[in-house]
């Protein structure tokens, strides 16, 4: 690969990095889930959350993920899903907030553990941004010839890219002190996840998508 054929995959990398690194639902979620977790419980959220970027990266690539958000009965359906879900993680750490003592870690870890990957599926899943954010990775920087060759390759680059992003998020917030620092303010932290999630999920359900 020539040095111009390599700086034409640093611009979508670089627009995928800032879409998926930048804080939003599917970050505060692997850094809720590495802080009560652990980062083992962290890096299965992350793994869900990029099979669900690469599902819509995939579609989109194909040319399907801009025409099911240009489908309005799917936007709306996408929309409403999405935001009743980030809803329901809120009631999750609203429910873990107003908890006087915590859960026993290995009961916790056990019961959590085995839907870690697919809560972080269905959160990307259901999330239509995360079409419209891949439509614009793709367009950057793409050649004239829209070869195929190179969408696939801009996907799986992204693929390994998002497994890095949610990967250093769960163990910047797995670390021991971070986890300490968790454990005194455990209802102070999941009060704020709780508002977080109830934030992101209102404005998706009452988010409108811009023309194109």
């Amino acid at each position: 690969m020539t040095g111009l054929e390599a700086a034409t995959f640093l611009a979508p990398l670089l627009a995928f990095f800032i879409a998926a690194a930048s804080p939003g639902p599917a970050t505060l979620a692997v850094a809720a889930t590495s802080m009560a977790q652990g980062r083992a419980a962290g890096l299965l959220l992350g793994i869900g959350l990029s099979v669900g970027l690469i599902f819509w990266g995939t579609l989109t690539a194909a040319g399907l993920g801009a025409l099911i958000v240009a489908w309005a009965p799917a936007l709306l359906v996408l929309k409403i899903a999405g935001g009743l879900y980030l809803l329901y993680l809120a009631w999750i750490s609203a429910r873990s907030a107003l908890r006087t003592e915590p859960l026993d870690d290995m009961t916790q870890r056990t019961v959590k553990a085995r839907n870690l990957v697919w809560r972080g599926i269905a959160l990307n899943l259901m999330n239509p941004k995360a079409v419209l954010a891949w439509a614009a990775v793709i367009a950057v920087g793409l050649p004239s010839t829209e070869a195929s060759g190179y969408l696939v390759t801009v996907v799986a680059l992204c693929a390994v890219l998002s497994v890095v992003i949610y990967g250093t998020y769960a163990v910047l917030f797995s670390v021991g002190p971070v986890r300490m620092a968790y454990a005194r303010g455990r209802r102070i932290c999941e009060a704020l996840f709780a508002l977080g999630f109830a934030a992101a999920g209102l404005r998706l359900m009452f988010w409108r998508a811009g023309p194109a």
